[in-house]
């Protein structure tokens, strides 16, 4: 048997796992630490909360979307545009086959194809979500895009190529001044500012912050370490 020194691990002793008695950290959310690692190798689990509002935020976006335009529907079929708002906005009625803001209007089933893969996407980066602030701007993006996508499956003149429901004229009927517009429309880009700030500010997607510059430094592999 062989002998060992005074603070010596025996050589034929039990190995200890990594990450619990040997001081290797471990993150419940992400497993054990890897040295010299990269945040893609480091794989974080999405938060449930966050995940959750993501959720409620669309669905809310959704509903406002669904409920605005079936009174719209309703009330302003055939009627003349309604002033609002001392004249800021315009309730006006129009049937918009193309994407947001009455762009491409004869290319309606390529937008409902956008829509889709926009939505798939959005919930795809929800297996990762741990951020808060970037729920709530998935969620107006993925409420808006639902809530149009829903107007091109559903709606006249027939599935996948229906004409969403716009309403919102600014400062002016009949889009003088500015491309009629709905709830949807409104919420997608109201989310899509927010995630550009959220990228600008450097607060990522799972929570975690992007390093300032001067501070990218990262460890050296282990065979740079070892020469």
């Amino acid at each position: 048997m062989g002998t060992t020194t005074p603070g010596e691990p025996a050589a034929d002793g039990p190995a200890r796992p990594a990450g619990r008695d040997s001081g290797d950290a471990v993150n419940p959310d992400t497993g054990p630490e890897v040295p010299g690692g990269t945040e893609q190798q480091r794989v974080r689990r999405a938060r449930p909360a966050a995940v959750a509002i993501l959720a409620i935020v669309a669905a809310v976006v959704l509903a406002g979307d669904a409920i605005t335009k079936y009174f719209v529907v309703a009330k302003l079929t055939d009627h003349p545009p309604v002033r609002a708002l001392g004249g800021l906005i315009y309730l006006d009625l129009i049937r918009n086959s193309g994407a947001a803001f009455s762009m491409l209007s004869d290319r309606t089933w390529v937008f409902t194809v956008v829509a889709t893969v926009a939505v798939a996407w959005i919930c795809w980066l929800a297996s990762r979500l741990r951020s808060f602030l970037w729920a709530l701007a998935l969620g107006l993006v993925l409420g808006g895009a639902l809530g149009n996508l829903t107007d091109r499956v559903f709606r006249e003149p027939g599935f996948l190529v229906g004409h969403v429901v716009d309403y919102i004229s600014l400062f002016g009927p009949n889009g003088e001044h500015f491309a009629v517009f709905n709830l949807a429309d409104s919420m997608l880009c109201v989310g899509v500012g927010l995630a550009i700030v959220l990228e600008l500010a450097g607060l990522r997607r799972d929570g975690t912050r992007a390093p300032r510059e001067g501070r990218r430094a990262q460890a050296k592999p282990a065979a740079d370490r070892d020469r």
